[in-house]
């Protein structure tokens, strides 16, 4: 467990990466495919900035990607904005809006500060899963992506049920990176059914899914 932690701080360190934790993004964006080149991105829980910076590589020259979190994330990254607040606060979304009002796909590393005590920490990532699923309502475009980091215990059934509501694809994936004795785990959500609507010869209509 700890060789395969090391190997990917080596790593990490190699490729001049933030943290391990870029690999996780790297790995599940390569089995699901839910950043694309030209994408907006909207990285909730951005710090210190290590998927804001695989997410700019991923986006190219023709995407964006907006951070946001509590702490600051110092370092620049190319055609990527950061904005410094708490994701429960209006008018930390209304920052966000300014800067794009519509992303093709949320990703979450949101995490609680862990008190050891593993329902209530699984409790308190169940909200912040929520709270990233009611972002996506207001943010994601029609068919856009989410993916969210959770964890597992009593209430992930719920949440993922609650999810297949709002996507047409919903998947709980692992990524290799993730050491094998973390109840860490992440949801998959591709194909938002958000509803859109649009003015057509004076009259509205709904776009069919």
């Amino acid at each position: 467990m700890y060789q395969q932690k090391d190997g990917y701080h080596r790593m990490a360190k190699k490729e001049g990466y933030k943290s391990r934790a870029s690999f996780k993004l790297i790995q599940l964006n390569k089995k699901f495919n839910i950043i694309k080149k030209g994408y907006s991105v909207l990285d909730l829980g951005a710090a210190p900035g290590g998927w804001m910076q695989i997410a700019s590589t991923l986006v190219g020259e023709t995407g964006l990607v907006v951070g946001v979190d509590l702490k600051n994330v110092k370092e620049k990254f190319p055609n990527s904005y950061f904005v410094q607040g708490d994701i429960f606060e209006n008018s930390t979304i209304d920052k966000v809006k300014e800067i794009k009002r519509e992303y093709d796909t949320i990703i979450s590393d949101l995490a609680p500060n862990t008190s050891g005590i593993r329902s209530l920490d699984h409790e308190k990532s169940i909200d912040l899963c929520y709270r990233a699923l009611d972002l996506s309502s207001n943010l994601l475009q029609y068919k856009g992506n989410l993916l969210i980091k959770l964890f597992q215990g009593e209430f992930t059934k719920e949440l993922v049920e609650d999810i297949k509501n709002e996507f047409y694809y919903v998947k709980i994936s692992k990524p290799e990176s993730s050491r094998s004795s973390s109840r860490e785990t992440y949801i998959v959500c591709k194909g938002f059914k958000k509803r859109k609507l649009k003015i057509e010869d004076t009259e509205l209509t709904e776009e069919s899914a």
